[in-house]
Order: C-alpha cells, then sequence, then structure tokens
C-alpha cells in the first residue's frame, strides 16, 4: 500500500486537524464493500451480507462521554500528544461521533464479516439466518486507518453500536469489560507478547445497558442477576484486525459458488491480508503462489510463538475461535481471557469454553485455527500442484514446530540451555500437588533457591513433609543442570526478563472497574503503570499490594475465578 505523504517520521501531532491528515484508508480502497450496503453509513439491523469485504457502517455515539484514560505508551508510539486524548473533536470521534471527521478521513466507518470455525468444525447456527452470512462484527466498528511515523495501523471501536452482524444485539460494550481490555491490552503489549493495542477509553456518564453478571460473593456458576451497567467504548488499534475466519468466509463462498466474484473476492482479502500484515517479510516481486507459501511459513511461526508466549506468562485466550484469531499472529479479542493464578494445566475462566479451550490445550486449539487458514488459501493453489504439496508440507509440520516453540519457552522459563523432558513432567506434577501460584513460583524460581522454603511464598496451601522431599530431589536436579556451563547471577537475570514479577489478578481488577462506575478511575491508573512493568522491582508499598496470593475468599467467586463473556 503507498504510504501516506502527510506522516513526517517522529512527527508529534498536537492537534485533531493534523490528526485528520494522517488518514489512509487501504482495506476500504483496495477491497469491495457490500453492495447492497447503504452509501452514508445507516446500517445498523441485522442483515444477511453475501458479497464484499466489509460494510461502510457509522458507529453510534455514547451519550455524554466521559474521558476514563489512555495509552501513554501507545501515544508515544504514534507520535501524539497526550493532550490530544481530551480534545474535543478528538474524544467525540471515538466516543462513536464520525460527524466531526474532516477530509482526508470518510464520515463512515466499516465492519467485517467473518466464518465462525471451533477447533476446526465449521459452524454457522451462531448465525441468526443459519447460513453464516450475518455473523461478523456486530458492535466492532473501525473508524481510522492511517500511517504514523512509517508505521500503518488500524482503529477500530469496541462497543460502538450495532452494525448488519449485531445479530439483534444492541451494539454496547460495558464499562466493566471496557476497563478489562484496556488494561489486559497494554499488559500484554508490555510482557512482549504481540498484541492489538489499547488507544482510549470513554465512558458515557447516562447511557447505560442491561446485562447478566454476578451478585456480590456469589459462588454461582453462571450469571444470577441483571444489572445495568454504564455504557464505554474502548478503541484498540493494530496493524489490522484481519482474521482467519475472515479469510475461512470467502473460501466457504468459493466452495459453495456463493457468487461469481467469490474466488475474486478470497484472492484479494489473502493479498491484503500479506500487504498489511507481512509487507516487510514477502518480496513483492514473488509469483504469488509462491507469496502465499511464504504466508504460510510466517503465519505458522507467528501463531506457534505467539502460543508459548502465551503459556509463558499464564495467559488463557478462553475462546481462541478461528474468527478470534489474527492473520497477523498476534493476540486479539480480549472477551473471555484470563491469567492462570493456581496453577492447573486444565484452567479456563471462560465458563462457556469447556476443556478445549484450557491453558495447555492453547497449542492444540491453534493447530485447528492454522488448519481452517490452510484449507481456505488451497483453492488459492488449486492449479499449482507443486505450490499445493509445499503447502501441505508446512500444514503436516504445524505440530513439530509447536512443539519446539514449546520446549524453548520452557528451558527459557527455566533457566536451562535446552529442554529437559523429564525435569519438566516431574515440575508440573509437584506444581499441580502443591496447588502454586503459577506467576509467582517461576518469580521465586529465578532467585536460584536451594531450599524448598525459599519457594513456598508462591504456595497456596501446606505441603508435606513428602512433598518437601519431592521438591528438594527435583530443586538438587534442576541446580545441576543450570549449573552446567552457566553463570547463575547472569541467569538469574535472563529468567526475570521472561518471568514477570507482577500478574494479571482479577480479584484487583474488580475494584478499578467497580470505582470507575462512581467516576473514581485512580485505580485504573494505578493499575496500568503497575503492569506496564511487570517484570521490574517496583515500590515495596507496590510488592505488598500487587505480589501476593489469590485471598481465599475469590475461590470459586463469580466474576472473578470464571465469568460468563457478558460484556
Amino acid at each position: 500500500m503507498a504510504q501516506s505523504s502527510n506522516s513526517p517520521a517522529n512527527s508529534r501531532v498536537t492537534s485533531f486537524d493534523e490528526f485528520t491528515q494522517l488518514a489512509d484508508y487501504s482495506l476500504m480502497d483496495s477491497l469491495h464493500a457490500d453492495p447492497d450496503a447503504t452509501t452514508d453509513g445507516d446500517d445498523h439491523r441485522s442483515r444477511q451480507v453475501f458479497s464484499g469485504h466489509f460494510v461502510p457502517v457509522t458507529p453510534t455515539p455514547i451519550v455524554r462521554p466521559e474521558y476514563v484514560i489512555h495509552s501513554k505508551t501507545l501515544f508515544r508510539t504514534l507520535g501524539l500528544s497526550d493532550e490530544l486524548a481530551q480534545d474535543k473533536a478528538f474524544s467525540q470521534l471515538f466516543s462513536g461521533d464520525v460527524s466531526v471527521a474532516k477530509p482526508p478521513m470518510r464520515h463512515v466507518g466499516w465492519a467485517t464479516g467473518y466464518a465462525l470455525s471451533i477447533y476446526g468444525t465449521e459452524y454457522t447456527q451462531q448465525c441468526p439466518f443459519g447460513t453464516g452470512n450475518g455473523y461478523g462484527d456486530g458492535r466492532a466498528i473501525s473508524i481510522f486507518e492511517g500511517v504514523f511515523n512509517g508505521q500503518r495501523w488500524e482503529m477500530q471501536l469496541k462497543g460502538g453500536g450495532p452494525t448488519p452482524y449485531c445479530r439483534g444485539a444492541d451494539g454496547r460494550a460495558v464499562l466493566r469489560s471496557s476497563v478489562r481490555e484496556f488494561l489486559a491490552q497494554e499488559y500484554m503489549h508490555a510482557l512482549g507478547v504481540p498484541t492489538s493495542r489499547s488507544l482510549t477509553l470513554y465512558v458515557s456518564k447516562t447511557e447505560t445497558v442491561a446485562r447478566p453478571w454476578y451478585s456480590p460473593e456469589s459462588h454461582s456458576f453462571d450469571p444470577d442477576i441483571i444489572t445495568e451497567n454504564p455504557v464505554a467504548i474502548t478503541t484498540r488499534v493494530a496493524p489490522s484486525f484481519l482474521r482467519v475466519g475472515q479469510i475461512e468466509l470467502f473460501a466457504r463462498r468459493v466452495r459453495s459458488n456463493a457468487h461469481n466474484q467469490a474466488l475474486e473476492e478470497l484472492h484479494m482479502i489473502v493479498q491484503h491480508v500479506i500487504e498489511r500484515e507481512y509487507k516487510d517479510e514477502i518480496d513483492s516481486e514473488l509469483a504469488f503462489s509462491d507469496k502465499l507459501i511464504e504466508l504460510a511459513q510466517l503465519f505458522r511461526e507467528r501463531l506457534t510463538r505467539l502460543v508459548a508466549n502465551w503459556v509463558r506468562v499464564g495467559y488463557c485466550q478462553g475462546n481462541f475461535n478461528s474468527d478470534n484469531c489474527a492473520a497477523g499472529g498476534f493476540t486479539l479479542d480480549y472477551g473471555p481471557f484470563g491469567f492462570c493464578e493456581v496453577f492447573d494445566p486444565q484452567f479456563q475462566p471462560w465458563t462457556g469454553g469447556g476443556h478445549h479451550f484450557s491453558f495447555f490445550n492453547q497449542p492444540t486449539a491453534a493447530e485447528a485455527n492454522f488448519h481452517m487458514f490452510w484449507s481456505a488459501i488451497r483453492p488459492l493453489l488449486e492449479d499449482n500442484q507443486e505450490a499445493l504439496e509445499k503447502l501441505d508440507e508446512i500444514r503436516r509440520g504445524f505440530q513439530n514446530v509447536m512443539q519446539t516453540q514449546m520446549q524453548d519457552m520452557w528451558a527459557e522459563k527455566l533457566g536451562l540451555r535446552e529442554f529437559d523432558h523429564a525435569l519438566f513432567e516431574e515440575l508440573v506434577k509437584l506444581m499441580s500437588h502443591s496447588e502454586v501460584d503459577y506467576t509467582m513460583f517461576f518469580r521465586e524460581l529465578s532467585h536460584m533457591p536451594e531450599n524448598v522454603s525459599a519457594l513456598k511464598t508462591s504456595f497456596y496451601f501446606e505441603t508435606s513433609s513428602e512433598l518437601d522431599e519431592q521438591w528438594q530431589s527435583w530443586l538438587g536436579r534442576w541446580h545441576e543442570l543450570v549449573k552446567t556451563g552457566s553463570d547463575l547471577s547472569a541467569t538469574a537475570k535472563k529468567m526475570q526478563q521472561v518471568n514477570p514479577k507482577y500478574a494479571w489478578r482479577e480479584w484487583l481488577i474488580v475494584p478499578a472497574y467497580q470505582q470507575a462506575t462512581q467516576g473514581d478511575y485512580s485505580l485504573i491508573e494505578e493499575l496500568q503503570e503497575v503492569l506496564s512493568r511487570p517484570y521490574d522491582e517496583q515500590s515495596k508499598e507496590m510488592e505488598v499490594k500487587y505480589y501476593r496470593l489469590r485471598p481465599k475468599e475469590y475461590f470459586n467467586s463469580g466474576g472473578v475465578s470464571h465469568y460468563s463473556c457478558s460484556s
């Protein structure tokens, strides 16, 4: 895509007028709009979308918006002034009012359709029409695409009102889920895990929506009350929001011969993925078939590394369907996510997720999504048997690449030169039997303890003398492996750079969004600060407050230890 001439390197944008000049809409300019869409974006009722890559749609502004927080880190990356977050026109735009748009901006945003596959099985029943033609961005509306200091970014409102894909819902997000998404994206970035980013968060002073949730001190598995929640809009930012499910949608249309441009539209969306997400790695002079092979290899590398990183930091993407799998290989869609506290390979925070999306099953879920990606791009190579064989070989190699990424990650967490399977298997058993805190355990281990007593600050319950002896035996074998050809102080420092000290703990997030409903955003700001430096030894005050085990009252606590996807 052509780079905007209005984005000088290292520029500092201080006004809304300057911001608007960075607009450059590659998706809308190079792909097909739904031919049945309106031209003015007034397209807010659930309906089937039969073709086209996007639907032009205007967001629905929230009523009486109020600034909550913005990401200073991302603002610096984009070259934006912090003051811009509270500029009147900027605030209007990112609370859903696109009427403030000025050329070269557009007065409409866009929503995209995608297909749904769960563990490699295609589904259409989530679509209200039973066809799959009504499934897509129901409340996520992109409103800006531009080039900032040489990098293309897309900005998408979460909770921006209904689109044709809304399935009859209100298109809104509540403050609770918006706070979680805002903080989680920036925390993952600070952890070094590829992710979409958070730009801004605005809340309505008067507009609310009803949602099922948990009553105070509830231990119910499912939500047990209906609550009125403040409406909010958080803006997430990424190089693109193209998903595996999006590519899959166009492949399904090819397969069913849905319309005479189906194959062309599949080709176009895949070419757009390459341009948006892999431009610096795939030679533009290559034949398209060779680009597809490069794309498959690169996506496999990114996806496997991403999932290894998820497990490294304790993250569980509770609903890792193909529609939640970014084609760029980064973390996308912070809905039913959570972070493992009490170590459990089957940890799953979302009540609707089941074991198939649990903590240690994420590599398998990733392979299922890669399978759907592989299947979706195969029609583009059907006349090239040599290329198909290369593509199929990449698919067959996924499990080995995933295993290598995981083993390298575990070796790194343990400070080892290479992965030791027997040592790791014994560790998993001991961690499970001792009910250790996942983050605290590895952080304490990075201090090179020689006695199990030094690790017990990360244990939730007392251990038996027999279990302590097993720990001592394991520590002895681990030390022998770590010492082999290594400088212990250097190894400890490396371990502390991959094993964070500060973890996402839902019971510490809950008070932040609860206080925010009363107009107090100070705890959100404090959490942003703490979570922006997760590997650092912070102040004693922050350590006492945030580096501790989950209190007993939050075990089996609705809305804390587990939660529905109500947002």
